[in-house]
């Protein structure tokens, strides 16, 4: 199970892992905070109700996870842009709910950093985390946690062919945070589904003005940037140690 803050996460930060274990016949589960209604809308700058934003990314996020191969797709509602003003106890049990009703044995979420600092994908971290502490009894506890993780290299490739990738809050620019390499627990060959992460990338519509340079690359290319997957295993029920994973399940097979 994923737990994500927006539409379009799913795709440019984890699709290629969704669609290689989906492809593998692996139950792949997500859950979405928002609805990315205060998300941008197209290429010119138009600014429709946040109730037609919200409809307009979920139908994308669903036609996305259809490419992607997802079982089941969760949002939650929480609200775009404000994710770390909700209740905590609250939304903690609200995702708490869903790992009681998946039984997920490995969770997948943004790392502390939220990855360029957006606030949003921090307080998703947080709220997840505690989430699967809730979660846990006698008959079932998650068995693997995961943080998203992008090496210097794999930021590097992706921000070339995006565009830089910063945060304001309260007046201050964050921008991206590399994780050592060293910090890399596992990798994940995710290279013969790329061609899947990119069709799931392109139903995200409304987002396309900032990725539409992605659309004249070369195969290759796309290869690279959607091919391997990296992450932290925050902990682990099952396994340990120095060596790099290169199977989210690697002590549950």
């Amino acid at each position: 199970m994923y737990v994500l803050a927006h539409p379009d996460d799913e795709s440019l930060g984890t699709g290629g892992t969704l669609a290689k274990y989906a492809a593998e016949g692996v139950e792949t589960y997500l859950v979405t905070a928002t609805r990315g209604e205060r998300g941008r809308f197209g290429e010119r700058g138009e600014r429709p109700d946040p109730e037609v934003v919200g409809k307009t990314r979920e139908a994308e996020l669903l036609a996305a996870a259809k490419e992607l191969g997802l079982r089941e797709v969760k949002l939650l509602g929480f609200p775009d842009g404000a994710l770390d003003t909700v209740d905590p106890a609250g939304a903690q049990e609200t995702i708490a709910g869903h790992l009681r009703r998946v039984r997920p044995q490995v969770v997948m979420t943004f790392g502390p950093e939220g990855a360029y600092g957006h606030p949003d994908h921090i307080a998703i971290s947080q709220l997840t985390t505690a989430a699967i502490v809730r979660a846990a009894d006698r008959e079932f506890a998650v068995s693997k946690l995961y943080y998203i993780a992008w090496s210097e290299r794999t930021w590097s490739a992706y921000q070339a062919a995006v565009k830089k990738l910063t945060s304001t809050v309260d007046g201050v620019e964050r921008q991206v945070t590399p994780s050592p390499e060293w910090g890399v627990t596992t990798r994940i060959d995710t290279s013969a589904v790329w061609p899947s992460v990119w069709r799931a990338v392109q139903c995200h519509r409304t987002q396309m003005s900032v990725y539409k340079d992605l659309e004249g690359l070369p195969a290759e290319h796309h290869r690279s940037l959607w091919g391997v997957q990296e992450f932290y295993r925050a902990f682990s029920l099952v396994n340990g140690g120095r060596a790099r994973e290169s199977d989210l399940f690697e002590g549950l097979r």
